[in-house]
């Protein structure tokens, strides 16, 4: 007859991965300055959000940056409540995933918006700012 291992509740961990972004690091200096970038293949003309270093397409390492209206509509979404232990912090929030005008999809935070409205195909837009913590951040705002 099989029962349960005995077990004992262990202490809460905290992970912090450190991620090398020499290669994308320039997404992050546009967002200080404000701006939305990503990265498009030069040898076979493919946009990808996150950015990329070498495209996953025809693998080529020739890749540019270019700035994103920030336009989209909602693809989904969820309204998070019973958020994990880093962000009991704050209110209970919503994430979207947004199909952008130029045809990358994002997922962001989606702040100011009424929680009863919030549907896929709704228009957002996404912002550059700060976080009440003071980090360079985007998120998405109805539109």
């Amino acid at each position: 007859m099989w029962s349960a291992m005995p077990s004992i509740r262990s202490r809460t961990l905290s992970l912090v991965f450190e991620i090398p972004t020499s290669r994308t690091l320039e997404f992050w200096r546009r967002i200080e300055e404000g701006e939305f970038h990503t990265t498009r293949c030069r040898g076979c003309g493919a946009l990808h959000f996150p950015p990329v270093a070498d495209c996953p397409e025809c693998r080529s390492s020739e890749m540019e940056w270019v700035e994103l209206d920030g336009r989209g509509v909602v693809a989904a979404f969820t309204h998070v409540v019973a958020r994990p232990a880093s962000f009991q912090g704050h209110a209970p929030y919503t994430i979207a995933i947004a199909r952008l005008e130029e045809g990358v999809r994002v997922l962001a935070w989606l702040r100011d918006a009424d929680i009863t409205r919030v549907e896929v195909g709704m228009r957002v837009r996404l912002q550059v700012g700060r976080t009440p913590e003071g980090e360079a951040s985007y998120w998405f705002v109805p539109a």
